[in-house]
C-alpha cells in the first residue's frame, strides 16, 4: 500500500468501516449515475424564475460539488448533497412567481434559512424543533410538496392545461402530449425498478426526439447549438446574489417562506441523513448510536454556500443510498461523486439543450415518490384530515404557502375542539401567528 492509498485509508477510515478504496469509488460512480439528472432538472426549474439556464447549470454543479465535499471531507459520510428537488420548485414557483419578488430576494430567503439551520444544528434547538413539531403537519408538508411538484410536471408536459372550467386534460392531438404520457409511464417504472440509468436515457431520448417532433409552436422543441463541450465560465453576477432590502421590504410575506425552507430542510435532511447513515451502519448501532452532528452542520452550511454560489437550497439526497447499497461507507464515496459532477461542467453546452419537456416526467415521478409517505397517515381521522386537506389544496390550487397556512390553522383548531391541549405547544402557536400574518398580508394588503 503506497503513501497515497494509506493516507486515504487513514483519513476516511476505509478499512475500519469494512470497505476498500475500489469499492468506495464504485459506490461514488453509482450515486453519480442516480443523481446526474439534477444537472438537467434544476437549471430548468430555476430558469422558470427568470434566471439564465446556462448560468444555472454552472451554479447547480458548483453547489453540488462544494456541498458534497463538505460532507465528504468533514463529516466523512457517503452522502451527496445537491439543490433539493422540493426547494427549487418553491424558489421558482412559490417565492418568485407566487410572491412576485425577484430571484435575488429569493436567494436572500435561501441564505437566511440556511444560516438559521446551521445555527440550530450547532445548538440543541434542532432537536427541540423536531421533537415538538406535529407529525401530521410534517407529513402534510411532504404530501403537499409532492402534489405540488407532480402538478407542475403535468402542466409543463402539457398533460394538464388550464381552461374555463379549471384544469383539463391536454389535447391528445398534440404529439408532445402522447410523448410525455409514454415518458411519464417509463419514468415511474424506472423509479419502481430503481433504475436510475433509465432516467438518464429517458431524458436523452426525449431531448433527441425534440429535434424532430414539433412543440405547441409548430417548431422542434429541442434546439441544439452544435457544441458538445466547452470550457465553462462562472457567472460572477450570481456570486452572493442577495437583495436583503427587497427581503425586508416584503418581510411579512418572506418570513413564512423562510420558515418553510427551514422546516423542510430540518425534516427532509433529518430523514435522509438518518436513513442513509443507518443503512451504512453509521447510525443506530452500538458503535454509532446517533448521527454525528457534523452531518447536520454540513447540510446547513451547504445551503449557505449554495446560496452564495447562486443556487437554491442544497440538501442531502436520498439517492446516496444507492452508493451505500453498493458498499460505500465513507466520505471517499461522496468525494468521488463530487469529482464526477465537477468534470461534467465541461459538457454544459449539451446540458443547456435539454428542454423542459425532457425533465417534466421526472418531476411527476419525484412528486409521486414524495406522496408515497401517505402510507404513514395517522389512524386518527381527525389528525389524518390535516395532511389529506393539504395534499388536496396543493394539487387543486397550486398555492403551496396557502396550503401550509390552512394545514397549520386546521391542526390547531382540531386540537382545541377535541381539548387536546397538551399538543398545542408554544412552537405551534408561534408558527400559527406567523402564518396567519402571511394570510392577512397575502390576501388583504
Amino acid at each position: 500500500m503506497n503513501w497515497f492509498t494509506q493516507t486515504l485509508n487513514n483519513y476516511f477510515e476505509i478499512n475500519e468501516r469494512g470497505s476498500t478504496i475500489s469499492r468506495e469509488i464504485m459506490a461514488g460512480i453509482m450515486i453519480f449515475a442516480a443523481m446526474a439528472y439534477i444537472m438537467a432538472v434544476n437549471p430548468t426549474i430555476m430558469a422558470s424564475a427568470g434566471l439564465p439556464k446556462e448560468a444555472m447549470i454552472i451554479t447547480t454543479i458548483a453547489g453540488t460539488v462544494v456541498g458534497t465535499l463538505l460532507m465528504a471531507l468533514w463529516a466523512r459520510l457517503p452522502i451527496v448533497l445537491a439543490p433539493a428537488m422540493s426547494s427549487n420548485v418553491v424558489f421558482a414557483n412559490v417565492i418568485v412567481q407566487g410572491s412576485h419578488v425577484t430571484p435575488y430576494v429569493a436567494f436572500s430567503v435561501v441564505i437566511i434559512s440556511g444560516l438559521l439551520f446551521t445555527l440550530a444544528s450547532l445548538t440543541s434547538l434542532r432537536r427541540k424543533i423536531v421533537e415538538n413539531f406535529p407529525a401530521p403537519i410534517i407529513l402534510g408538508i411532504q404530501l403537499a410538496i409532492g402534489a405540488f411538484i407532480a402538478r407542475l410536471g403535468l402542466i409543463i408536459a402539457g398533460i394538464v392545461t388550464s381552461s374555463d372550467h379549471g384544469m383539463s386534460f391536454g389535447k391528445l392531438s398534440q404529439p408532445t402530449v402522447i410523448l410525455e404520457l409514454i415518458a411519464m409511464g417509463i419514468a415511474i417504472i424506472c423509479m419502481l425498478k430503481k433504475r436510475a440509468s433509465g432516467l438518464l436515457l429517458l431524458i436523452a431520448a426525449i431531448t433527441i426526439s425534440g429535434l424532430f417532433i414539433p412543440g405547441i409552436d409548430g417548431q422542434p422543441f429541442t434546439h441544439f447549438s452544435g457544441k458538445i463541450w466547452a470550457l465553462p465560465h462562472y457567472p460572477t453576477e450570481f456570486i452572493a446574489p442577495f437583495d436583503f432590502k427587497g427581503y425586508f421590504d416584503a418581510l411579512g410575506l418572506m418570513i413564512p417562506v423562510t420558515l418553510y425552507l427551514l422546516l423542510n430542510d430540518f425534516f427532509d435532511a433529518s430523514g435522509t441523513l438518518i436513513s442513509v447513515a443507518s443503512r451504512a451502519g453509521l447510525c443506530g448501532t452500538k458503535k454509532h448510536p446517533t448521527l454525528d452532528s457534523k452531518a447536520y452542520i454540513c447540510d446547513g452550511a451547504a445551503s449557505v454556500v449554495g446560496a452564495v454560489l447562486g443556487t437554491s437550497t442544497v440538501s442531502a439526497y436520498v439517492e446516496s443510498a444507492t452508493g451505500v447499497e453498493a458498499g460505500g461507507r465513507t466520505g471517499l464515496t461522496a468525494a468521488t461523486t463530487a469529482f464526477l459532477f465537477l468534470i461534467s461542467v465541461l459538457f454544459w453546452p449539451l446540458l443547456i439543450c435539454i428542454p423542459a419537456l425532457a425533465t417534466a416526467p421526472l418531476l411527476v415521478m419525484v412528486g409521486i415518490a414524495m406522496m408515497g409517505s401517505a402510507q404513514n397517515l395517522p389512524k386518527d381521522i381527525a389528525d389524518a384530515s390535516v395532511p389529506l386537506l393539504m395534499i388536496l389544496l396543493a394539487a387543486v390550487t397550486g398555492d403551496f404557502m396557502m396550503t401550509l397556512t390552512c394545514g397549520m390553522i386546521l391542526y390547531t383548531t382540531i386540537q382545541l375542539f377535541f381539548k387536546r391541549y397538551h399538543k398545542i405547544t408554544p412552537t405551534l402557536l408561534g408558527l400559527d401567528l406567523v402564518f396567519i400574518l402571511y394570510l392577512v398580508l397575502h390576501n388583504f394588503l
